[in-house]
């Protein structure tokens, strides 16, 4: 059963562990929680955290040291690299590990630093060499509710508000899927990359540069008016690959894509 940072047993009503297979929580949360419950997904597993519980919740790459795990097989994560804390109406992470973590709005959160968890979906980043560990965060926000969305939650921040169709959410997931490997520096793949890779999952569609990047700029023009930077009117020259990693960070903080989507590519057996 799992103890506050004082060693007593908690009430397994307000704290219990999240299984491995759970999946991620861009989708929504896994089960029926009251506003505010803290969900926290890392490598190998998570825990749920009703807002009255009295618990500091610990991450880090020390399974036996912390509650959630993560990077695991990354000595540059610390052992215990940060905390989860309810304070007042808010659930407070702190940096405690000498790697930063980025939140997914670009902030950084340094070691001895602190910031607030944004009140629905968070894919939170520790930074190391060549690598990005992802850890996912999502506070309830409507009441008791189960997977999928809140209706309260605003249409931008909801995955369904966005309605790609099957061949744009599988090129997305192909231009985007450097960002869903968590590479270190991620860009868009090139056009004439996606399409190649299109083609031969696909070869009878007849996936050219010019089809799959106008799917893609379908998107972008679509929900121009709730994300700003997705038209070429909005970016100095040179513009390079900014309209493409614009989209792409809109889709993974939204979680309209996930790491999951990275099934998508795999070749039928």
């Amino acid at each position: 059963m799992p103890t506050d940072p004082h060693g007593r047993f908690l009430e397994r009503s307000k704290v219990s562990l999240l299984p491995k297979d759970l999946g991620s929580l861009a989708g929504g949360v896994p089960q029926a929680a009251a506003a505010g419950t803290l969900f926290v997904m890392g490598s190998n597993g998570g825990m749920r955290v009703a807002p009255d519980a009295g618990f500091t919740l610990l991450f880090g790459r020390s399974e036996r040291d912390v509650h959630v795990c993560v990077g695991a097989d990354d000595r540059q994560v610390s052992r215990r690299h940060g905390s989860i804390t309810r304070e007042g109406s808010k659930w407070v992470l702190r940096n405690v590990g000498k790697r930063a973590i980025r939140f997914p709005d670009s902030q950084i959160v340094l070691g001895g630093q602190y910031a607030e968890l944004p009140s629905t979906y968070a894919p939170l980043f520790i930074v190391t060499e060549g690598r990005q560990h992802l850890l996912e965060v999502r506070i309830a926000t409507g009441g008791m509710w189960s997977t999928g969305p809140t209706v309260h939650e605003d249409e931008t921040d909801s995955p369904k508000a966005w309605n790609l169709s099957a061949e744009e959410r599988l090129v997305l997931v192909c231009l985007a899927q450097r960002y869903l490997r968590q590479e270190a520096h991620p860009q868009p793949m090139t056009w004439s990359q996606v399409a190649e890779e299109l083609h031969h999952l696909q070869p009878q569609r007849g996936w050219t540069r010019k089809v799959a990047s106008h799917l893609v700029k379908n998107v972008r023009e679509r929900h121009s008016s709730r994300v700003a930077g997705l038209l070429e009117k909005e970016i100095p020259p040179p513009i390079g690959n900014a309209l493409n990693h614009n989209l792409i960070t809109a889709l993974l903080v939204r979680g309209v894509l996930t790491p999951e989507d990275l099934d998508l590519l795999e070749e039928p057996s």
